[in-house]
């Protein structure tokens, strides 16, 4: 038979349990407005039923409910769904930075406007043709002349602009490795955490979410898998223990970066260099992985974490998938294979503003100027070779436009603007090693269409990847954020829940009232 106060005992566990709820769904709501926040609940567990199970333990017809405890509070979650958020965060991160690598380029170029390289070179030719019809007037070179160094400072800005946003993205390359090395150092520490509590039986729900908030942050710089190491100890069997963090490449091994409390940290280059080993100081070749000594240097390490001597491993560019923020910078920016989105831009600039001076140089030295003298060259650079960054007009014609061979007979023939006309006709000319484009089929198809048409995939691919992570941030809020109506209602639940334990705890006093105050009294 049960105790006489069994069903006291009974009712303080539910009016412990129901607490433990309420509790609870407060902290649910206090944080319903955290990022990274999961929603967490208390999985109740029926307590054992007496008489308990034994060769001693009394008969009767049933076990005899004893009540309720809380068993855990659990964060709600879905490894599934966060990995497909993850997957779909850093194919986002990766086009985000090209679409934005790539909007900064044509606002640089500026075409098709009134203000960029093609209407420079629109205003040269003009001038070329009212040259040809008019060679006598002076006006007239003198406006060639300064559309002529027009079209050399739009090369020269152009090359400038672009060389500084290649400058930008380096920077930004530098501060995302900061970044992940940060997170990879932040996660190593919460998994030591997490596992110095687990095996005394606690459920660090919210550990749990500051590591994950870590790792969305982490997928969106590079794609990365994520796998559980249990604890030991006492750990309860929802505990989710440590991580192992890996970067995935284009092999079937990734880069191990987090493995309990031990984490690695990238780098741009070699250990024992000058730089600071994380921002790029030139092209990028790889990343290299170390793991930090007490006294805070690298220790060369290799894809397992495993201290190695020699030469340090490197990761190539090209190992690593095209996903991730920091690919798409890297492919931007430029490798140590001369491969990138602003690299190629300026090498083709380059090469348009050199074959383009060549023979346009060509041209002019084979015409004759108003005293009857061989052209000079036009275009020289100033510094080196001719380039986009370079090429200006030699300082002899610009000061004076006379030098500026508009005639092609071999002395100073009045109204003679032949060779003026040949110079216009260059722009047009498909002989100047572009391949089969003239300078204006190159710049418009080469340059400005394919830029064109990149921009318009890396838009697309933007906007297809931010539905998708869209749909998949739904989907986990739907499971893991807070909603104030279903909070609003389990609250209410408990709050009936626990009314109802104390009013049974009054049922069981009065009970027992009768039993202490009103039996055994007759005849008193």
């Amino acid at each position: 038979m049960g105790s006489t106060f069994m069903g006291l005992e009974t009712s303080k566990r539910g009016l412990q349990t129901q607490q433990s709820a309420l509790y609870t769904t407060g902290h649910n709501i206090s944080n319903a407005n955290t990022l990274g926040y999961s929603r967490q609940r208390v999985n109740m567990e029926a307590t054992s039923g007496f008489p308990g199970v034994g060769l001693n333990a009394g008969t009767m017809p049933g076990f005899l409910g004893t009540g309720v405890t809380a068993g855990s509070i659990q964060r709600i979650r879905d490894g599934f769904v966060d990995k497909q958020f993850r997957d779909e965060t850093n194919k986002l991160g990766y086009w985000e930075s090209r679409t934005d690598a790539i909007s900064q380029m044509e606002d640089v170029l500026a075409e098709p406007s009134e203000y960029g390289l093609q209407q420079s070179l629109t205003d040269f030719w003009k001038s070329l043709g009212v040259l040809s019809t008019d060679p006598e007037n002076g006006g007239a070179r003198a406006v060639v002349v300064e559309r002529g160094v027009a079209v050399a400072d739009s090369f020269n800005y152009i090359h400038k602009s672009l060389k500084n946003i290649q400058d930008n993205l380096g920077k930004e390359i530098g501060a995302s490795v900061n970044t992940i090395n940060s997170i990879l150092k932040q996660v190593g520490d919460l998994n030591k955490q997490i596992t110095d509590v687990e095996p005394n039986g606690y459920m660090p729900n919210d550990l749990y979410d500051a590591r994950d908030n870590l790792l969305d942050q982490l997928s969106q710089l590079v794609p990365i898998e994520v796998k559980y190491e249990k604890s030991g100890g006492n750990a309860l069997a929802i505990a989710e223990g440590s991580v192992t963090v890996t970067i995935k490449t284009k092999g079937s091994e990734g880069l191990k970066v987090v493995e309990g409390k031990e984490f690695a940290q990238m780098r741009t280059k070699s250990v024992n260099t000058s730089s600071d080993n994380v921002n790029p100081n030139g092209d990028i070749e790889g990343f290299y992985l170390v793991k930090l000594n007490p006294d805070g240097s690298d220790m060369k390490v290799d894809r397992n974490m495993v201290e190695e001597t020699g030469t340090p491993t490197y990761i190539r560019h090209e190992d690593f998938l095209d996903q991730g923020k920091l690919k798409s910078l890297v492919n931007s920016f430029g490798k140590d294979d001369g491969k990138g989105l602003y690299p190629e831009m300026i090498d083709k600039l380059n090469l348009m503003a050199q074959k383009f001076a060549e023979k346009f140089n060509e041209v002019h030295k084979s015409g004759t100027d108003s005293k009857g003298d061989k052209g000079l060259d036009f275009f020289v650079p100033s510094d080196g070779t001719i380039s986009a960054s370079t090429i200006k007009i030699n300082s002899k014609i610009q000061d004076d436009p006379s030098r500026l061979a508009a005639s092609d007979s071999a002395t100073a023939e009045a109204g003679n603007g032949n060779n003026a006309k040949n110079l216009g006709d260059v722009l047009f000319d498909k002989d100047i090693d572009l391949g089969n484009d003239s300078v204006q089929s190159f710049f418009s198809g080469k340059i400005i269409g394919e830029l064109g048409v990149k921009g318009q995939q890396a838009i697309n691919m933007t906007k297809n990847a931010g539905t998708l992570l869209g749909a998949v941030s739904n989907r986990r809020d739907s499971i893991s954020s807070v909603s104030l109506d279903e909070e609003m209602t389990n609250m209410i639940s408990f709050q009936q829940a626990y009314n109802a334990s104390a009013r049974m705890i009054t049922v069981v006093d009065e009970t027992l009232d009768k039993i202490i105050n009103g039996m055994g009294v007759v005849g008193r």
